[in-house]
């Protein structure tokens, strides 16, 4: 869905990343920005020409209310049974900043498994890959999916692993993010 008002003036200054590069910047309060997309909980704006994601909890210097929560889970069992669905829920809520597609959808998560810790928990490891090599973005990227199922009941860590075999192409996508996409 796109965003009703798209133009917009920051009303503080507020942290962003740098897309594609990465790089921690600071964006001034005045400055327009136009919003390109707001999925899962970060905004992708466009200042000046250049490309940047702000966090949902800065929503406000955009004039934006904060994404919802995710409600949250049933009461955590320390290192309990672990829900499968949920994992995968937790990654679709994840966005590449420049594609609005979550990164289930894209084929980047080939895997997602729990593995029981021998002195007890679940260690959750994932193998993800990006749809170009050495993308700046895979450190933000591979963070905000392991911060999300972290949250999962019974996780008690996470490993995200970045891939490059085999490499990612538009086959991985699912048909919805094709038609989503236009490539159908």
């Amino acid at each position: 869905m796109s965003d009703p008002d798209p133009i917009v003036t920051l009303t503080r200054d507020c942290e962003a990343v740098t897309v594609p590069y990465g790089a921690k910047v600071t964006l001034q309060k005045g400055g327009q920005a136009v919003i390109t997309q707001s999925l899962g909980d970060c905004f992708t704006l466009v200042v000046n020409g250049n490309m940047f994601r702000i966090a949902g909890k800065d929503a406000d210097a955009i004039g934006r209310e904060p994404p919802a929560a995710p409600p949250p889970p049933a009461a955590p069992v320390p290192g309990g049974p672990v829900d499968d669905k949920l994992l995968w829920a937790q990654l679709k809520t994840c966005y590449d900043p420049e594609i609005p597609v979550n990164i289930v959808d894209l084929g980047l998560i080939y895997d997602c498994r729990v593995v029981p810790l021998p002195g007890g928990g679940n260690r959750v490891e994932v193998k993800m890959t990006l749809t170009a090599p050495g993308c700046p973005m895979a450190g933000s990227m591979a963070g905000e999916a392991k911060t999300k199922l972290e949250s999962v009941p019974g996780v008690t860590e996470v490993n995200v692993d970045i891939v490059w075999e085999p490499p990612w192409n538009q086959q991985m996508m699912t048909e919805a993010a094709k038609l989503q996409l236009g490539l159908m």
